[in-house]
């Protein structure tokens, strides 16, 4: 594994070896018949490793070519990749796939640092015509043929899309931290998911949340105070529709009490009901923060052997749900001592139109503004919360945002850390982070390598190599 903790992380275009290679050979072929076998045999060869096409770089031992395929047919026009942090959505026309003249091959490389991970889809244009000459008609087309995106054939990899029945795809490189705790595990027994409709008086609706109770073949923790005797710690989720119903964490905990690392615990996860309700709902709004915290909790310790202490309960959130959950560690402490909060929309402000999105350029964060200026001290003497971030280094000015509510959040006594990683604001990154931040915010305390005999290692069994772009750490603390 190559350290890369001082290599430039941005994508730059790149033609891979392989496709160089095969170049030449159609340049030197003596005809159509000989092109075409060699044709074949490239999407032989792709078939049989799988897709994108990984090589090494002579002149970058740091980075790899990671080479996107597309099998066309004759009406194929255009091919585009959507790829969170490689595609500029504002500049679509830069991330379609070239053709290679004279084949069914379509094709786009990017040299890419060897910790990347991310997810992507494809889709081709079969529209008669050829492409707009304006520059702004051709990104208007090629927005509008984002929605038919969906897995690449060739790749085995996926990961479910939100708010619809499809896929993407899922590709990680060498240096990608570990993700051990994803997917089904067999022989290790089994929680239980239960899906409730639950009163929301302050929404003014009824919402569904997901309930994960933990294997009944596992013993409870010892009491941590008296009081506290066989409850669970708690985990209190945003968009439990993806989590549980696309993502399947609840194998994901499993594995994670399975090996030791985590204790037995219960998680509680509202759905998100739809794109427009998820707006309205999310972000740092007093209505959701009271709806999780004055009746999600208090239903469902009314059922549940749940944890009453603050320390013991995390809060966590991606996007919209990242900055729910800083609110409510912020405003909340007594209720949630710990906060998991995975690319944080720090752009949301009071007073946004629905739907809207702040400009990156938008100076101090509103959220660190608020968190100023938040009374010194915390409700009966409690301690300031423990904040987690995980942050993609290709998601704009984020990085620059979170710095900025770190040293807010520092000086009012929370305790924070940060996981920067090489990646974009992907399902694909959060689902291995989200486990690892519980593991460090409530774990067993268990040195993940002793796991390593049951299947599963960690963040301490890891290289810390290529995880946050410093020298040494893969996280700054």
């Amino acid at each position: 594994m190559s350290d890369c903790t001082d290599v430039d992380p941005a994508p730059r275009p790149v033609t891979g070896p392989r496709i160089a290679r095969l170049v030449r050979q159609l340049e030197g072929a003596a005809d159509a018949e000989a092109r075409d076998a060699l044709t074949e045999a490239f999407w032989a060869e792709a078939a049989r490793t799988g897709t994108p096409l990984v090589e090494e770089l002579d002149d970058a031992p740091g980075h790899r070519a990671v080479t996107f395929l597309w099998r066309g047919h004759r009406a194929t026009r255009r091919v585009l990749l959507m790829a969170p942090g490689i595609t500029d959505p504002e500049r679509l026309a830069d991330s379609l796939l070239r053709h290679l003249p004279g084949t069914d091959i379509w094709y786009l490389g990017h040299r890419l640092r060897a910790d990347h991970r991310g997810s992507y889809r494809m889709v081709a244009d079969i529209s008669a015509g050829p492409a707009p000459a304006d520059p702004a008609l051709l990104q208007r087309r090629l927005l509008a043929l984002r929605a038919h995106g969906g897995a690449d054939p060739l790749n085995p990899a996926r990961i479910p899309v939100r708010w619809r029945d499809a896929q993407d795809s899922v590709f990680a490189l060498p240096d990608a931290p570990p993700q051990p705790w994803t997917g089904r595990r067999p022989a290790v027994p089994r929680g239980g998911v239960e899906r409730h409709a639950v009163a929301a008086g302050v929404l003014g609706a009824v919402r569904d949340v997901w309930v994960y109770l933990p294997p009944d073949a596992v013993p409870y923790r010892p009491a941590y105070e008296p009081g506290e005797q066989g409850r669970l710690p708690l985990l209190v989720l945003c968009d439990g529709d993806m989590w549980f119903d696309r993502l399947g964490l609840q194998d994901t905990l499993d594995a994670l009490i399975a090996d030791g690392v985590l204790p037995p615990l219960a998680v509680l996860a509202p759905d998100a009901v739809g794109t427009a309700t998820r707006r309205l709902e999310l972000g740092g709004r007093e209505s959701y923060v009271s709806f999780l915290a004055d009746e999600v909790v208090p239903w469902a310790s009314a059922r549940w052997p749940l944890t009453a202490r603050p320390d013991r309960t995390v809060v966590a959130g991606q996007g919209l749900g990242g900055m729910t959950a800083l609110y409510a560690g912020l405003t909340r402490p007594e209720r949630f001592g710990a906060v998991v909060a995975q690319s944080p929309s720090l752009w949301w402000r009071p007073g946004l139109e629905p739907g809207a999105v702040a400009p990156d350029a938008v100076g101090t964060p509103w959220l660190a503004t608020l968190a100023a200026g938040l009374r010194d001290g915390l409700p009966g003497g409690a301690r300031g919360a423990a904040v987690h971030f995980d942050v993609g280094l290709h998601e704009g000015a984020l990085a620059e945002h979170t710095e900025a509510l770190q040293a807010v959040l520092r000086a009012r006594g929370h305790r924070v850390t940060r996981n920067l990683h090489n990646g974009g604001h992907d399902y694909a990154c959060w689902r291995g982070f989200l486990a690892d931040a519980l593991v460090e915010l409530v774990g067993t305390g268990l040195d993940v390598n002793a796991a390593a005999s049951q299947g599963g290692t960690g963040p301490a069994g890891r290289s810390a190599v290529c995880s946050a772009g410093l020298p040494g750490r893969p996280a700054t603390r």
